[in-house]
């Protein structure tokens, strides 16, 4: 049989989600901005996957932002900030001219 899920969803028990109390304003926001279709339980369970994307991106980044800075510190190799901006221009700049 052909699982169109996640390869995690399909190996994983499903749980819940614990139930919140919202301001109405808050509920109707929510429910202006869905799709046609679409549930307030599928919307929920997109906006948690993507924050928690989110974060782990997040966390990701600051890892490897602490991992130059030690290496930096370890070799003593510093970059002037104007050369890497200038540097980052030119790659915008070659990158937009394609």
């Amino acid at each position: 049989m052909y699982c169109k899920c996640n390869a995690w969803r399909c190996l994983m028990k499903t749980a819940n989600i614990p139930s919140i109390r919202v301001e109405s304003e808050l509920r109707q926001a929510a429910d202006s901005v869905l799709h046609n279709g679409e549930s307030l339980s599928s919307f929920v369970v997109e906006s948690i996957q993507a924050n928690i994307k989110r974060r782990r991106m997040q966390k990701e980044f600051i890892c490897r932002g602490l991992a130059s800075r030690d290496e930096a510190r370890r070799i003593g190799e510093y970059f002037d900030t104007e050369d890497v901006l200038r540097e980052l221009d030119d790659m915008l700049s070659h990158a937009q001219g394609k």
